[in-house]
């Protein structure tokens, strides 16, 4: 949908989102985002998403790879940042075509946009950049759906802001993933009263499971981070209920040269899904039913 004469563009946002083969939202089985926090070269980077899909398959949950190509925002200048933009979409598109998986990874610069809505299927806002207007709005006039992570210096409340810019840009495909709050130094907390909170704006909501228990900075050059963490909270968000699960998982995390102390060893993903398949059966519906606005409720 094109903005309007007065720049209203779309008007409400999307209650399911298509994300290439996979619906998100609107009663729509949970989905997974996941993959490496960035890209180790084609090899390692195909042989995961092959790893994923068939995890996925055999538990009939419903899948979008993710892998980063460019770490613009590590904490140090010589930390490892991926292959780079040319290269990590060609690896996509490697992806993509063997799989059929549809795929996604973030984008930090105006510039960079073009080229990533040709060679991906959802386009990420990094957490740290959710309120770059010139971003969003670039983002969404591609007609991609897209992918926002909620600033960790945001509340939840705050994050309406970031859906009327995408509406107003004439995008109505839009995510929310919530990721933690800053608490402290080199900390994080999440507030599972977020979830309906960015329910209400009628988006489909994320949670964000393993950079919820990042430790930011907390390793002096590098982020650290408490994967025991990360199975207790996925648990909660889907009781709380949510649309999908963003995870980044690794065959050796310990070894990991981006985020290795909050990913998940790939071992331990179909136990987390199986589990968290079990919550949200139980929780039955009202995991599912769209929540209605704050002020209706």
């Amino acid at each position: 949908m094109k903005p309007d004469a007065h720049g209203e563009g779309a008007r409400r946002p999307s209650a399911a989102v298509a994300v290439g083969s996979v619906r998100v939202g609107a009663g729509q089985p949970l989905a997974l985002i996941a993959g490496p926090c960035v890209m180790e070269g084609e090899d390692f980077t195909l042989r995961v998403a092959e790893r994923i899909q068939a995890i996925c398959r055999g538990l009939g949950v419903p899948l979008i790879f993710k892998a980063s190509y460019d770490k613009a925002n590590r904490s140090s200048g010589r930390s490892f940042r991926g292959p780079g933009p040319e290269e990590g979409l060609r690896i996509l598109e490697k992806v993509r075509g063997a799989t059929g998986l549809p795929v996604t990874a973030d984008v930090h610069d105006v510039s960079q946009i073009a080229a990533a809505a040709d060679g991906v299927d959802l386009l990420q806002i990094p957490a740290f950049l959710c309120r770059q207007t010139d971003l969003l709005v670039a983002a969404a006039k591609t007609g991609r759906p897209i992918n926002v992570k909620k600033g960790q210096f945001l509340s939840p409340q705050d994050a309406k802001n970031i859906v009327d810019k995408l509406l107003g840009a004439g995008n109505p495909q839009v995510l929310l993933t919530e990721r933690g709050t800053t608490f402290g130094y080199n900390n994080l907390v999440v507030d599972m009263r977020a979830l309906p909170i960015l329910r209400s704006f009628g988006c489909p909501v994320v949670f964000d499971a393993t950079h919820s228990v990042q430790l930011p900075g907390g390793a002096g050059t590098a982020s650290s981070g408490q994967r025991e963490f990360v199975a207790p909270l996925a648990r909660a968000a889907v009781a709380v209920g949510i649309d999908a699960l963003f995870l980044e998982a690794h065959p050796d995390p310990d070894r990991a040269p981006s985020d290795g102390s909050n990913m998940i060893p790939l071992e331990a993903l179909a136990p987390l899904l199986e589990s968290l398949r079990r919550v949200r059966e139980a929780v039955g519906d009202e995991a599912r039913a769209p929540w209605p606005p704050l002020d209706q409720a």
